[in-house]
């Protein structure tokens, strides 16, 4: 292998390695023949014969299990990044690498903030961050996730890997904010839907011995009549489903911990004003369904080409999105980092937002000034979450709308 990036790649893994800060590993987009075959994914472990990096290779109706010793990561690395994998992201405690490779075999490598503080134990049979086994998690059958025996129904799995990837995010994310002293923890979902991940928020709590008064808000009745009656049954009477939409709800306290996932447009905006009008300690959203500034885009003429593509500007359009969310989140007083936290072949909505809020001022000064400079630059005339902090937009001179 002779690519720069994915040389610098498996360079960062020894790195990570030696220095002990390495998290995990995953490797998706498989490029190869074989049938099923969806993604990798490894974390260290400790075993007799030393230190090694259990892969798991996921197929659609089973798991391959190998632990190996370093040289031969690197050597198995080597030869299938770029042939066999288009993508792999190594997530350390220092920082983040994502490397994608094209169909030429070319890689490109992106650095970004960690989406870590720690390395988990490195224990062979260590207890998963995932709060209870599968099987013992009656919800998630009540929910129509698992089966009787604890496996994902057909159809189920990726939706389980989703709700245990963001269990193991959440309390990793959690341990940066400063959640107040009083009992209990206060926490709302805004868009809960069929209450998977509020199920998992509130398992989190429970099996840590942890009081946590969880609110649910869905605007569907049938959805909320069938979390309610999960969560009567299944022994969770600090967790209720209330009939609503974000925009209208009105908590009967300040949130501790606001969470939106797939919130669609605008709604995921109104999560966030709510949130930062609170005071939430911490916030999480997974945004989707970014109309609101694909309808306004209007680049200067250096981008009119590129972004005559339909797919290129609803993706600017996201990047854009969430981009002046983050500034905005920072500009009234929280630390935000974007992130992927699933694959995409699990799901396209799989950027989040986590938002912790800052216990000493910083200068706004500089933040707003780049704000308003990317609404100049994409002739945005408005954005909904800025207008809802209060937030005066600008309109700079208009290039060519994307229709």
């Amino acid at each position: 292998m002779t690519d720069d990036a994915r040389t610098r790649f498996l360079q960062k893994i020894e790195a990570a390695w030696r220095a002990q800060t390495l998290v995990k590993l995953t490797l998706s987009q498989p490029l190869g023949a074989e049938i099923g075959l969806r993604n990798v994914y490894g974390r260290m472990v400790d075993l007799r014969e030393g230190r090694r990096l259990s892969l798991v290779w996921r197929y659609a109706t089973r798991d391959v299990t190998k632990n190996l010793p370093l040289d031969e990561v690197l050597g198995l690395l080597g030869k299938s990044l770029g042939s066999e994998w288009a993508r792999a992201h190594l997530f350390t405690t220092s920082g983040d690498w994502q490397l994608r490779c094209d169909e030429a075999g070319h890689g490109t490598l992106k650095a970004s903030r960690p989406a870590f503080v720690e390395v988990p134990a490195p224990e062979h049979d260590r207890e998963k961050v995932v709060p209870v086994a599968v099987a013992e998690a009656s919800w998630l059958q009540a929910l129509g996730v698992t089966n009787a025996n604890g496996d994902a129904r057909p159809g189920m799995a990726p939706k389980l890997r989703q709700i245990q990837r963001f269990v193991e995010l959440f309390g990793h994310l959690l341990k940066e904010a400063m959640l107040p002293e009083h009992a209990p923890v206060r926490i709302v979902d805004m868009g809960a839907g069929k209450g998977y991940l509020t199920f998992a928020v509130a398992e989190y709590f429970r099996s840590r011995e942890v009081k946590a008064e969880i609110t649910g808000v869905e605007a569907r009745a049938e959805l909320v009549e069938l979390t309610n009656r999960a969560a009567r049954e299944h022994g969770f009477p600090d967790l209720k489903f209330v009939q609503g939409t974000i925009a209208d709800f009105t908590p009967s306290d300040p949130p501790d911990i606001l969470i939106a996932l797939h919130a669609c447009d605008t709604a995921t905006d109104d999560a966030l004003a709510q949130a930062v009008r609170a005071g939430a300690a911490f916030v999480l959203v997974a945004p989707c369904c970014h109309k609101e500034v694909r309808g306004q885009l209007q680049p200067p003429a250096v981008l009119r080409d590129v972004l005559r593509h339909g797919i290129l500007a609803e993706r600017e359009a996201e990047i854009v999105t969430d981009g002046l969310r983050a500034l905005l989140l920072e500009m009234h007083g929280y630390r935000a980092t974007v992130f992927e936290f699933i694959s995409p072949e699990e799901t396209s909505k799989n950027l989040m937002i986590a938002a912790q809020r800052r216990q000493q001022p910083v200068d706004v000064a500089p933040l707003r000034t780049q704000w308003r400079a990317l609404m100049d630059f994409y002739g945005l005339r408005e954005q909904r979450l800025a207008k809802l902090l209060g937030e005066s937009g600008a309109v700079g001179s208009p290039g060519v709308t994307v229709a």
